[in-house]
């Protein structure tokens, strides 16, 4: 699939097909994706953290937005960064939101849906999680196989476009 027929056709997803468990190679490539996502000086001030165990994800559905989306997804990391960068905490969100991306894509690429659930009780993710008292849980992403198949080449990547739930570019692009 093309970068942009990717990016076009890539929706956040939230139903799953419980049944179908996600390989190890596919949950390797991932992760990986995420680990090459570049970062300010190449710092990487981020580390994933793999949620396997029914307890570890019971703790950590608790503390988001919708359980389900932990309890039901075939793969859960969540990003855990420093606390306190000082002066490197906006690059280093912006770099974990690139981790992030770029782990949704390349799941996509393997026809695995994604979905970045928020975290209301940080201190709650913290403690599930297991993080030092210097971490703070960014993001949890849940991945699955989709519970109704989804196949992003049946359609062109400017009709996705348009079909995207977005404000059009007039909206948001300024040129000065």
């Amino acid at each position: 699939m093309d970068v942009y027929a990717a990016i076009a056709s890539k929706r956040d997803e939230r139903r799953y097909d419980t049944g179908r468990a996600i390989p190890e190679d596919a949950a390797t490539r991932i992760l990986d994706a995420g680990r090459v996502a570049g970062s300010a000086r190449n710092r990487q001030l981020w580390r994933f953290v793999v949620s396997e165990s029914d307890e570890a994800r019971t703790a950590l559905a608790e503390t988001v937005f919708v359980a389900s989306n932990v309890l039901d997804a075939g793969l859960v990391v969540t990003i855990a960064t420093p606390a306190d960068a000082g002066p490197a905490t906006k690059n280093m969100i912006l770099d974990a939101g690139r981790a992030a991306q770029n782990m949704m894509l390349a799941a996509w690429d393997e026809g695995i849906v994604s979905c970045p659930n928020g975290i209301p009780d940080g201190e709650g993710a913290a403690r599930a999680l297991q993080l030092p008292a210097d971490e703070q849980a960014l993001t949890v992403l849940s991945f699955a196989y989709p519970a109704r198949p989804r196949d992003p080449l049946t359609r062109p990547a400017e009709e996705w476009s348009k079909r995207a739930d977005r404000k059009s570019l007039e909206e948001i692009v300024e040129r000065v």
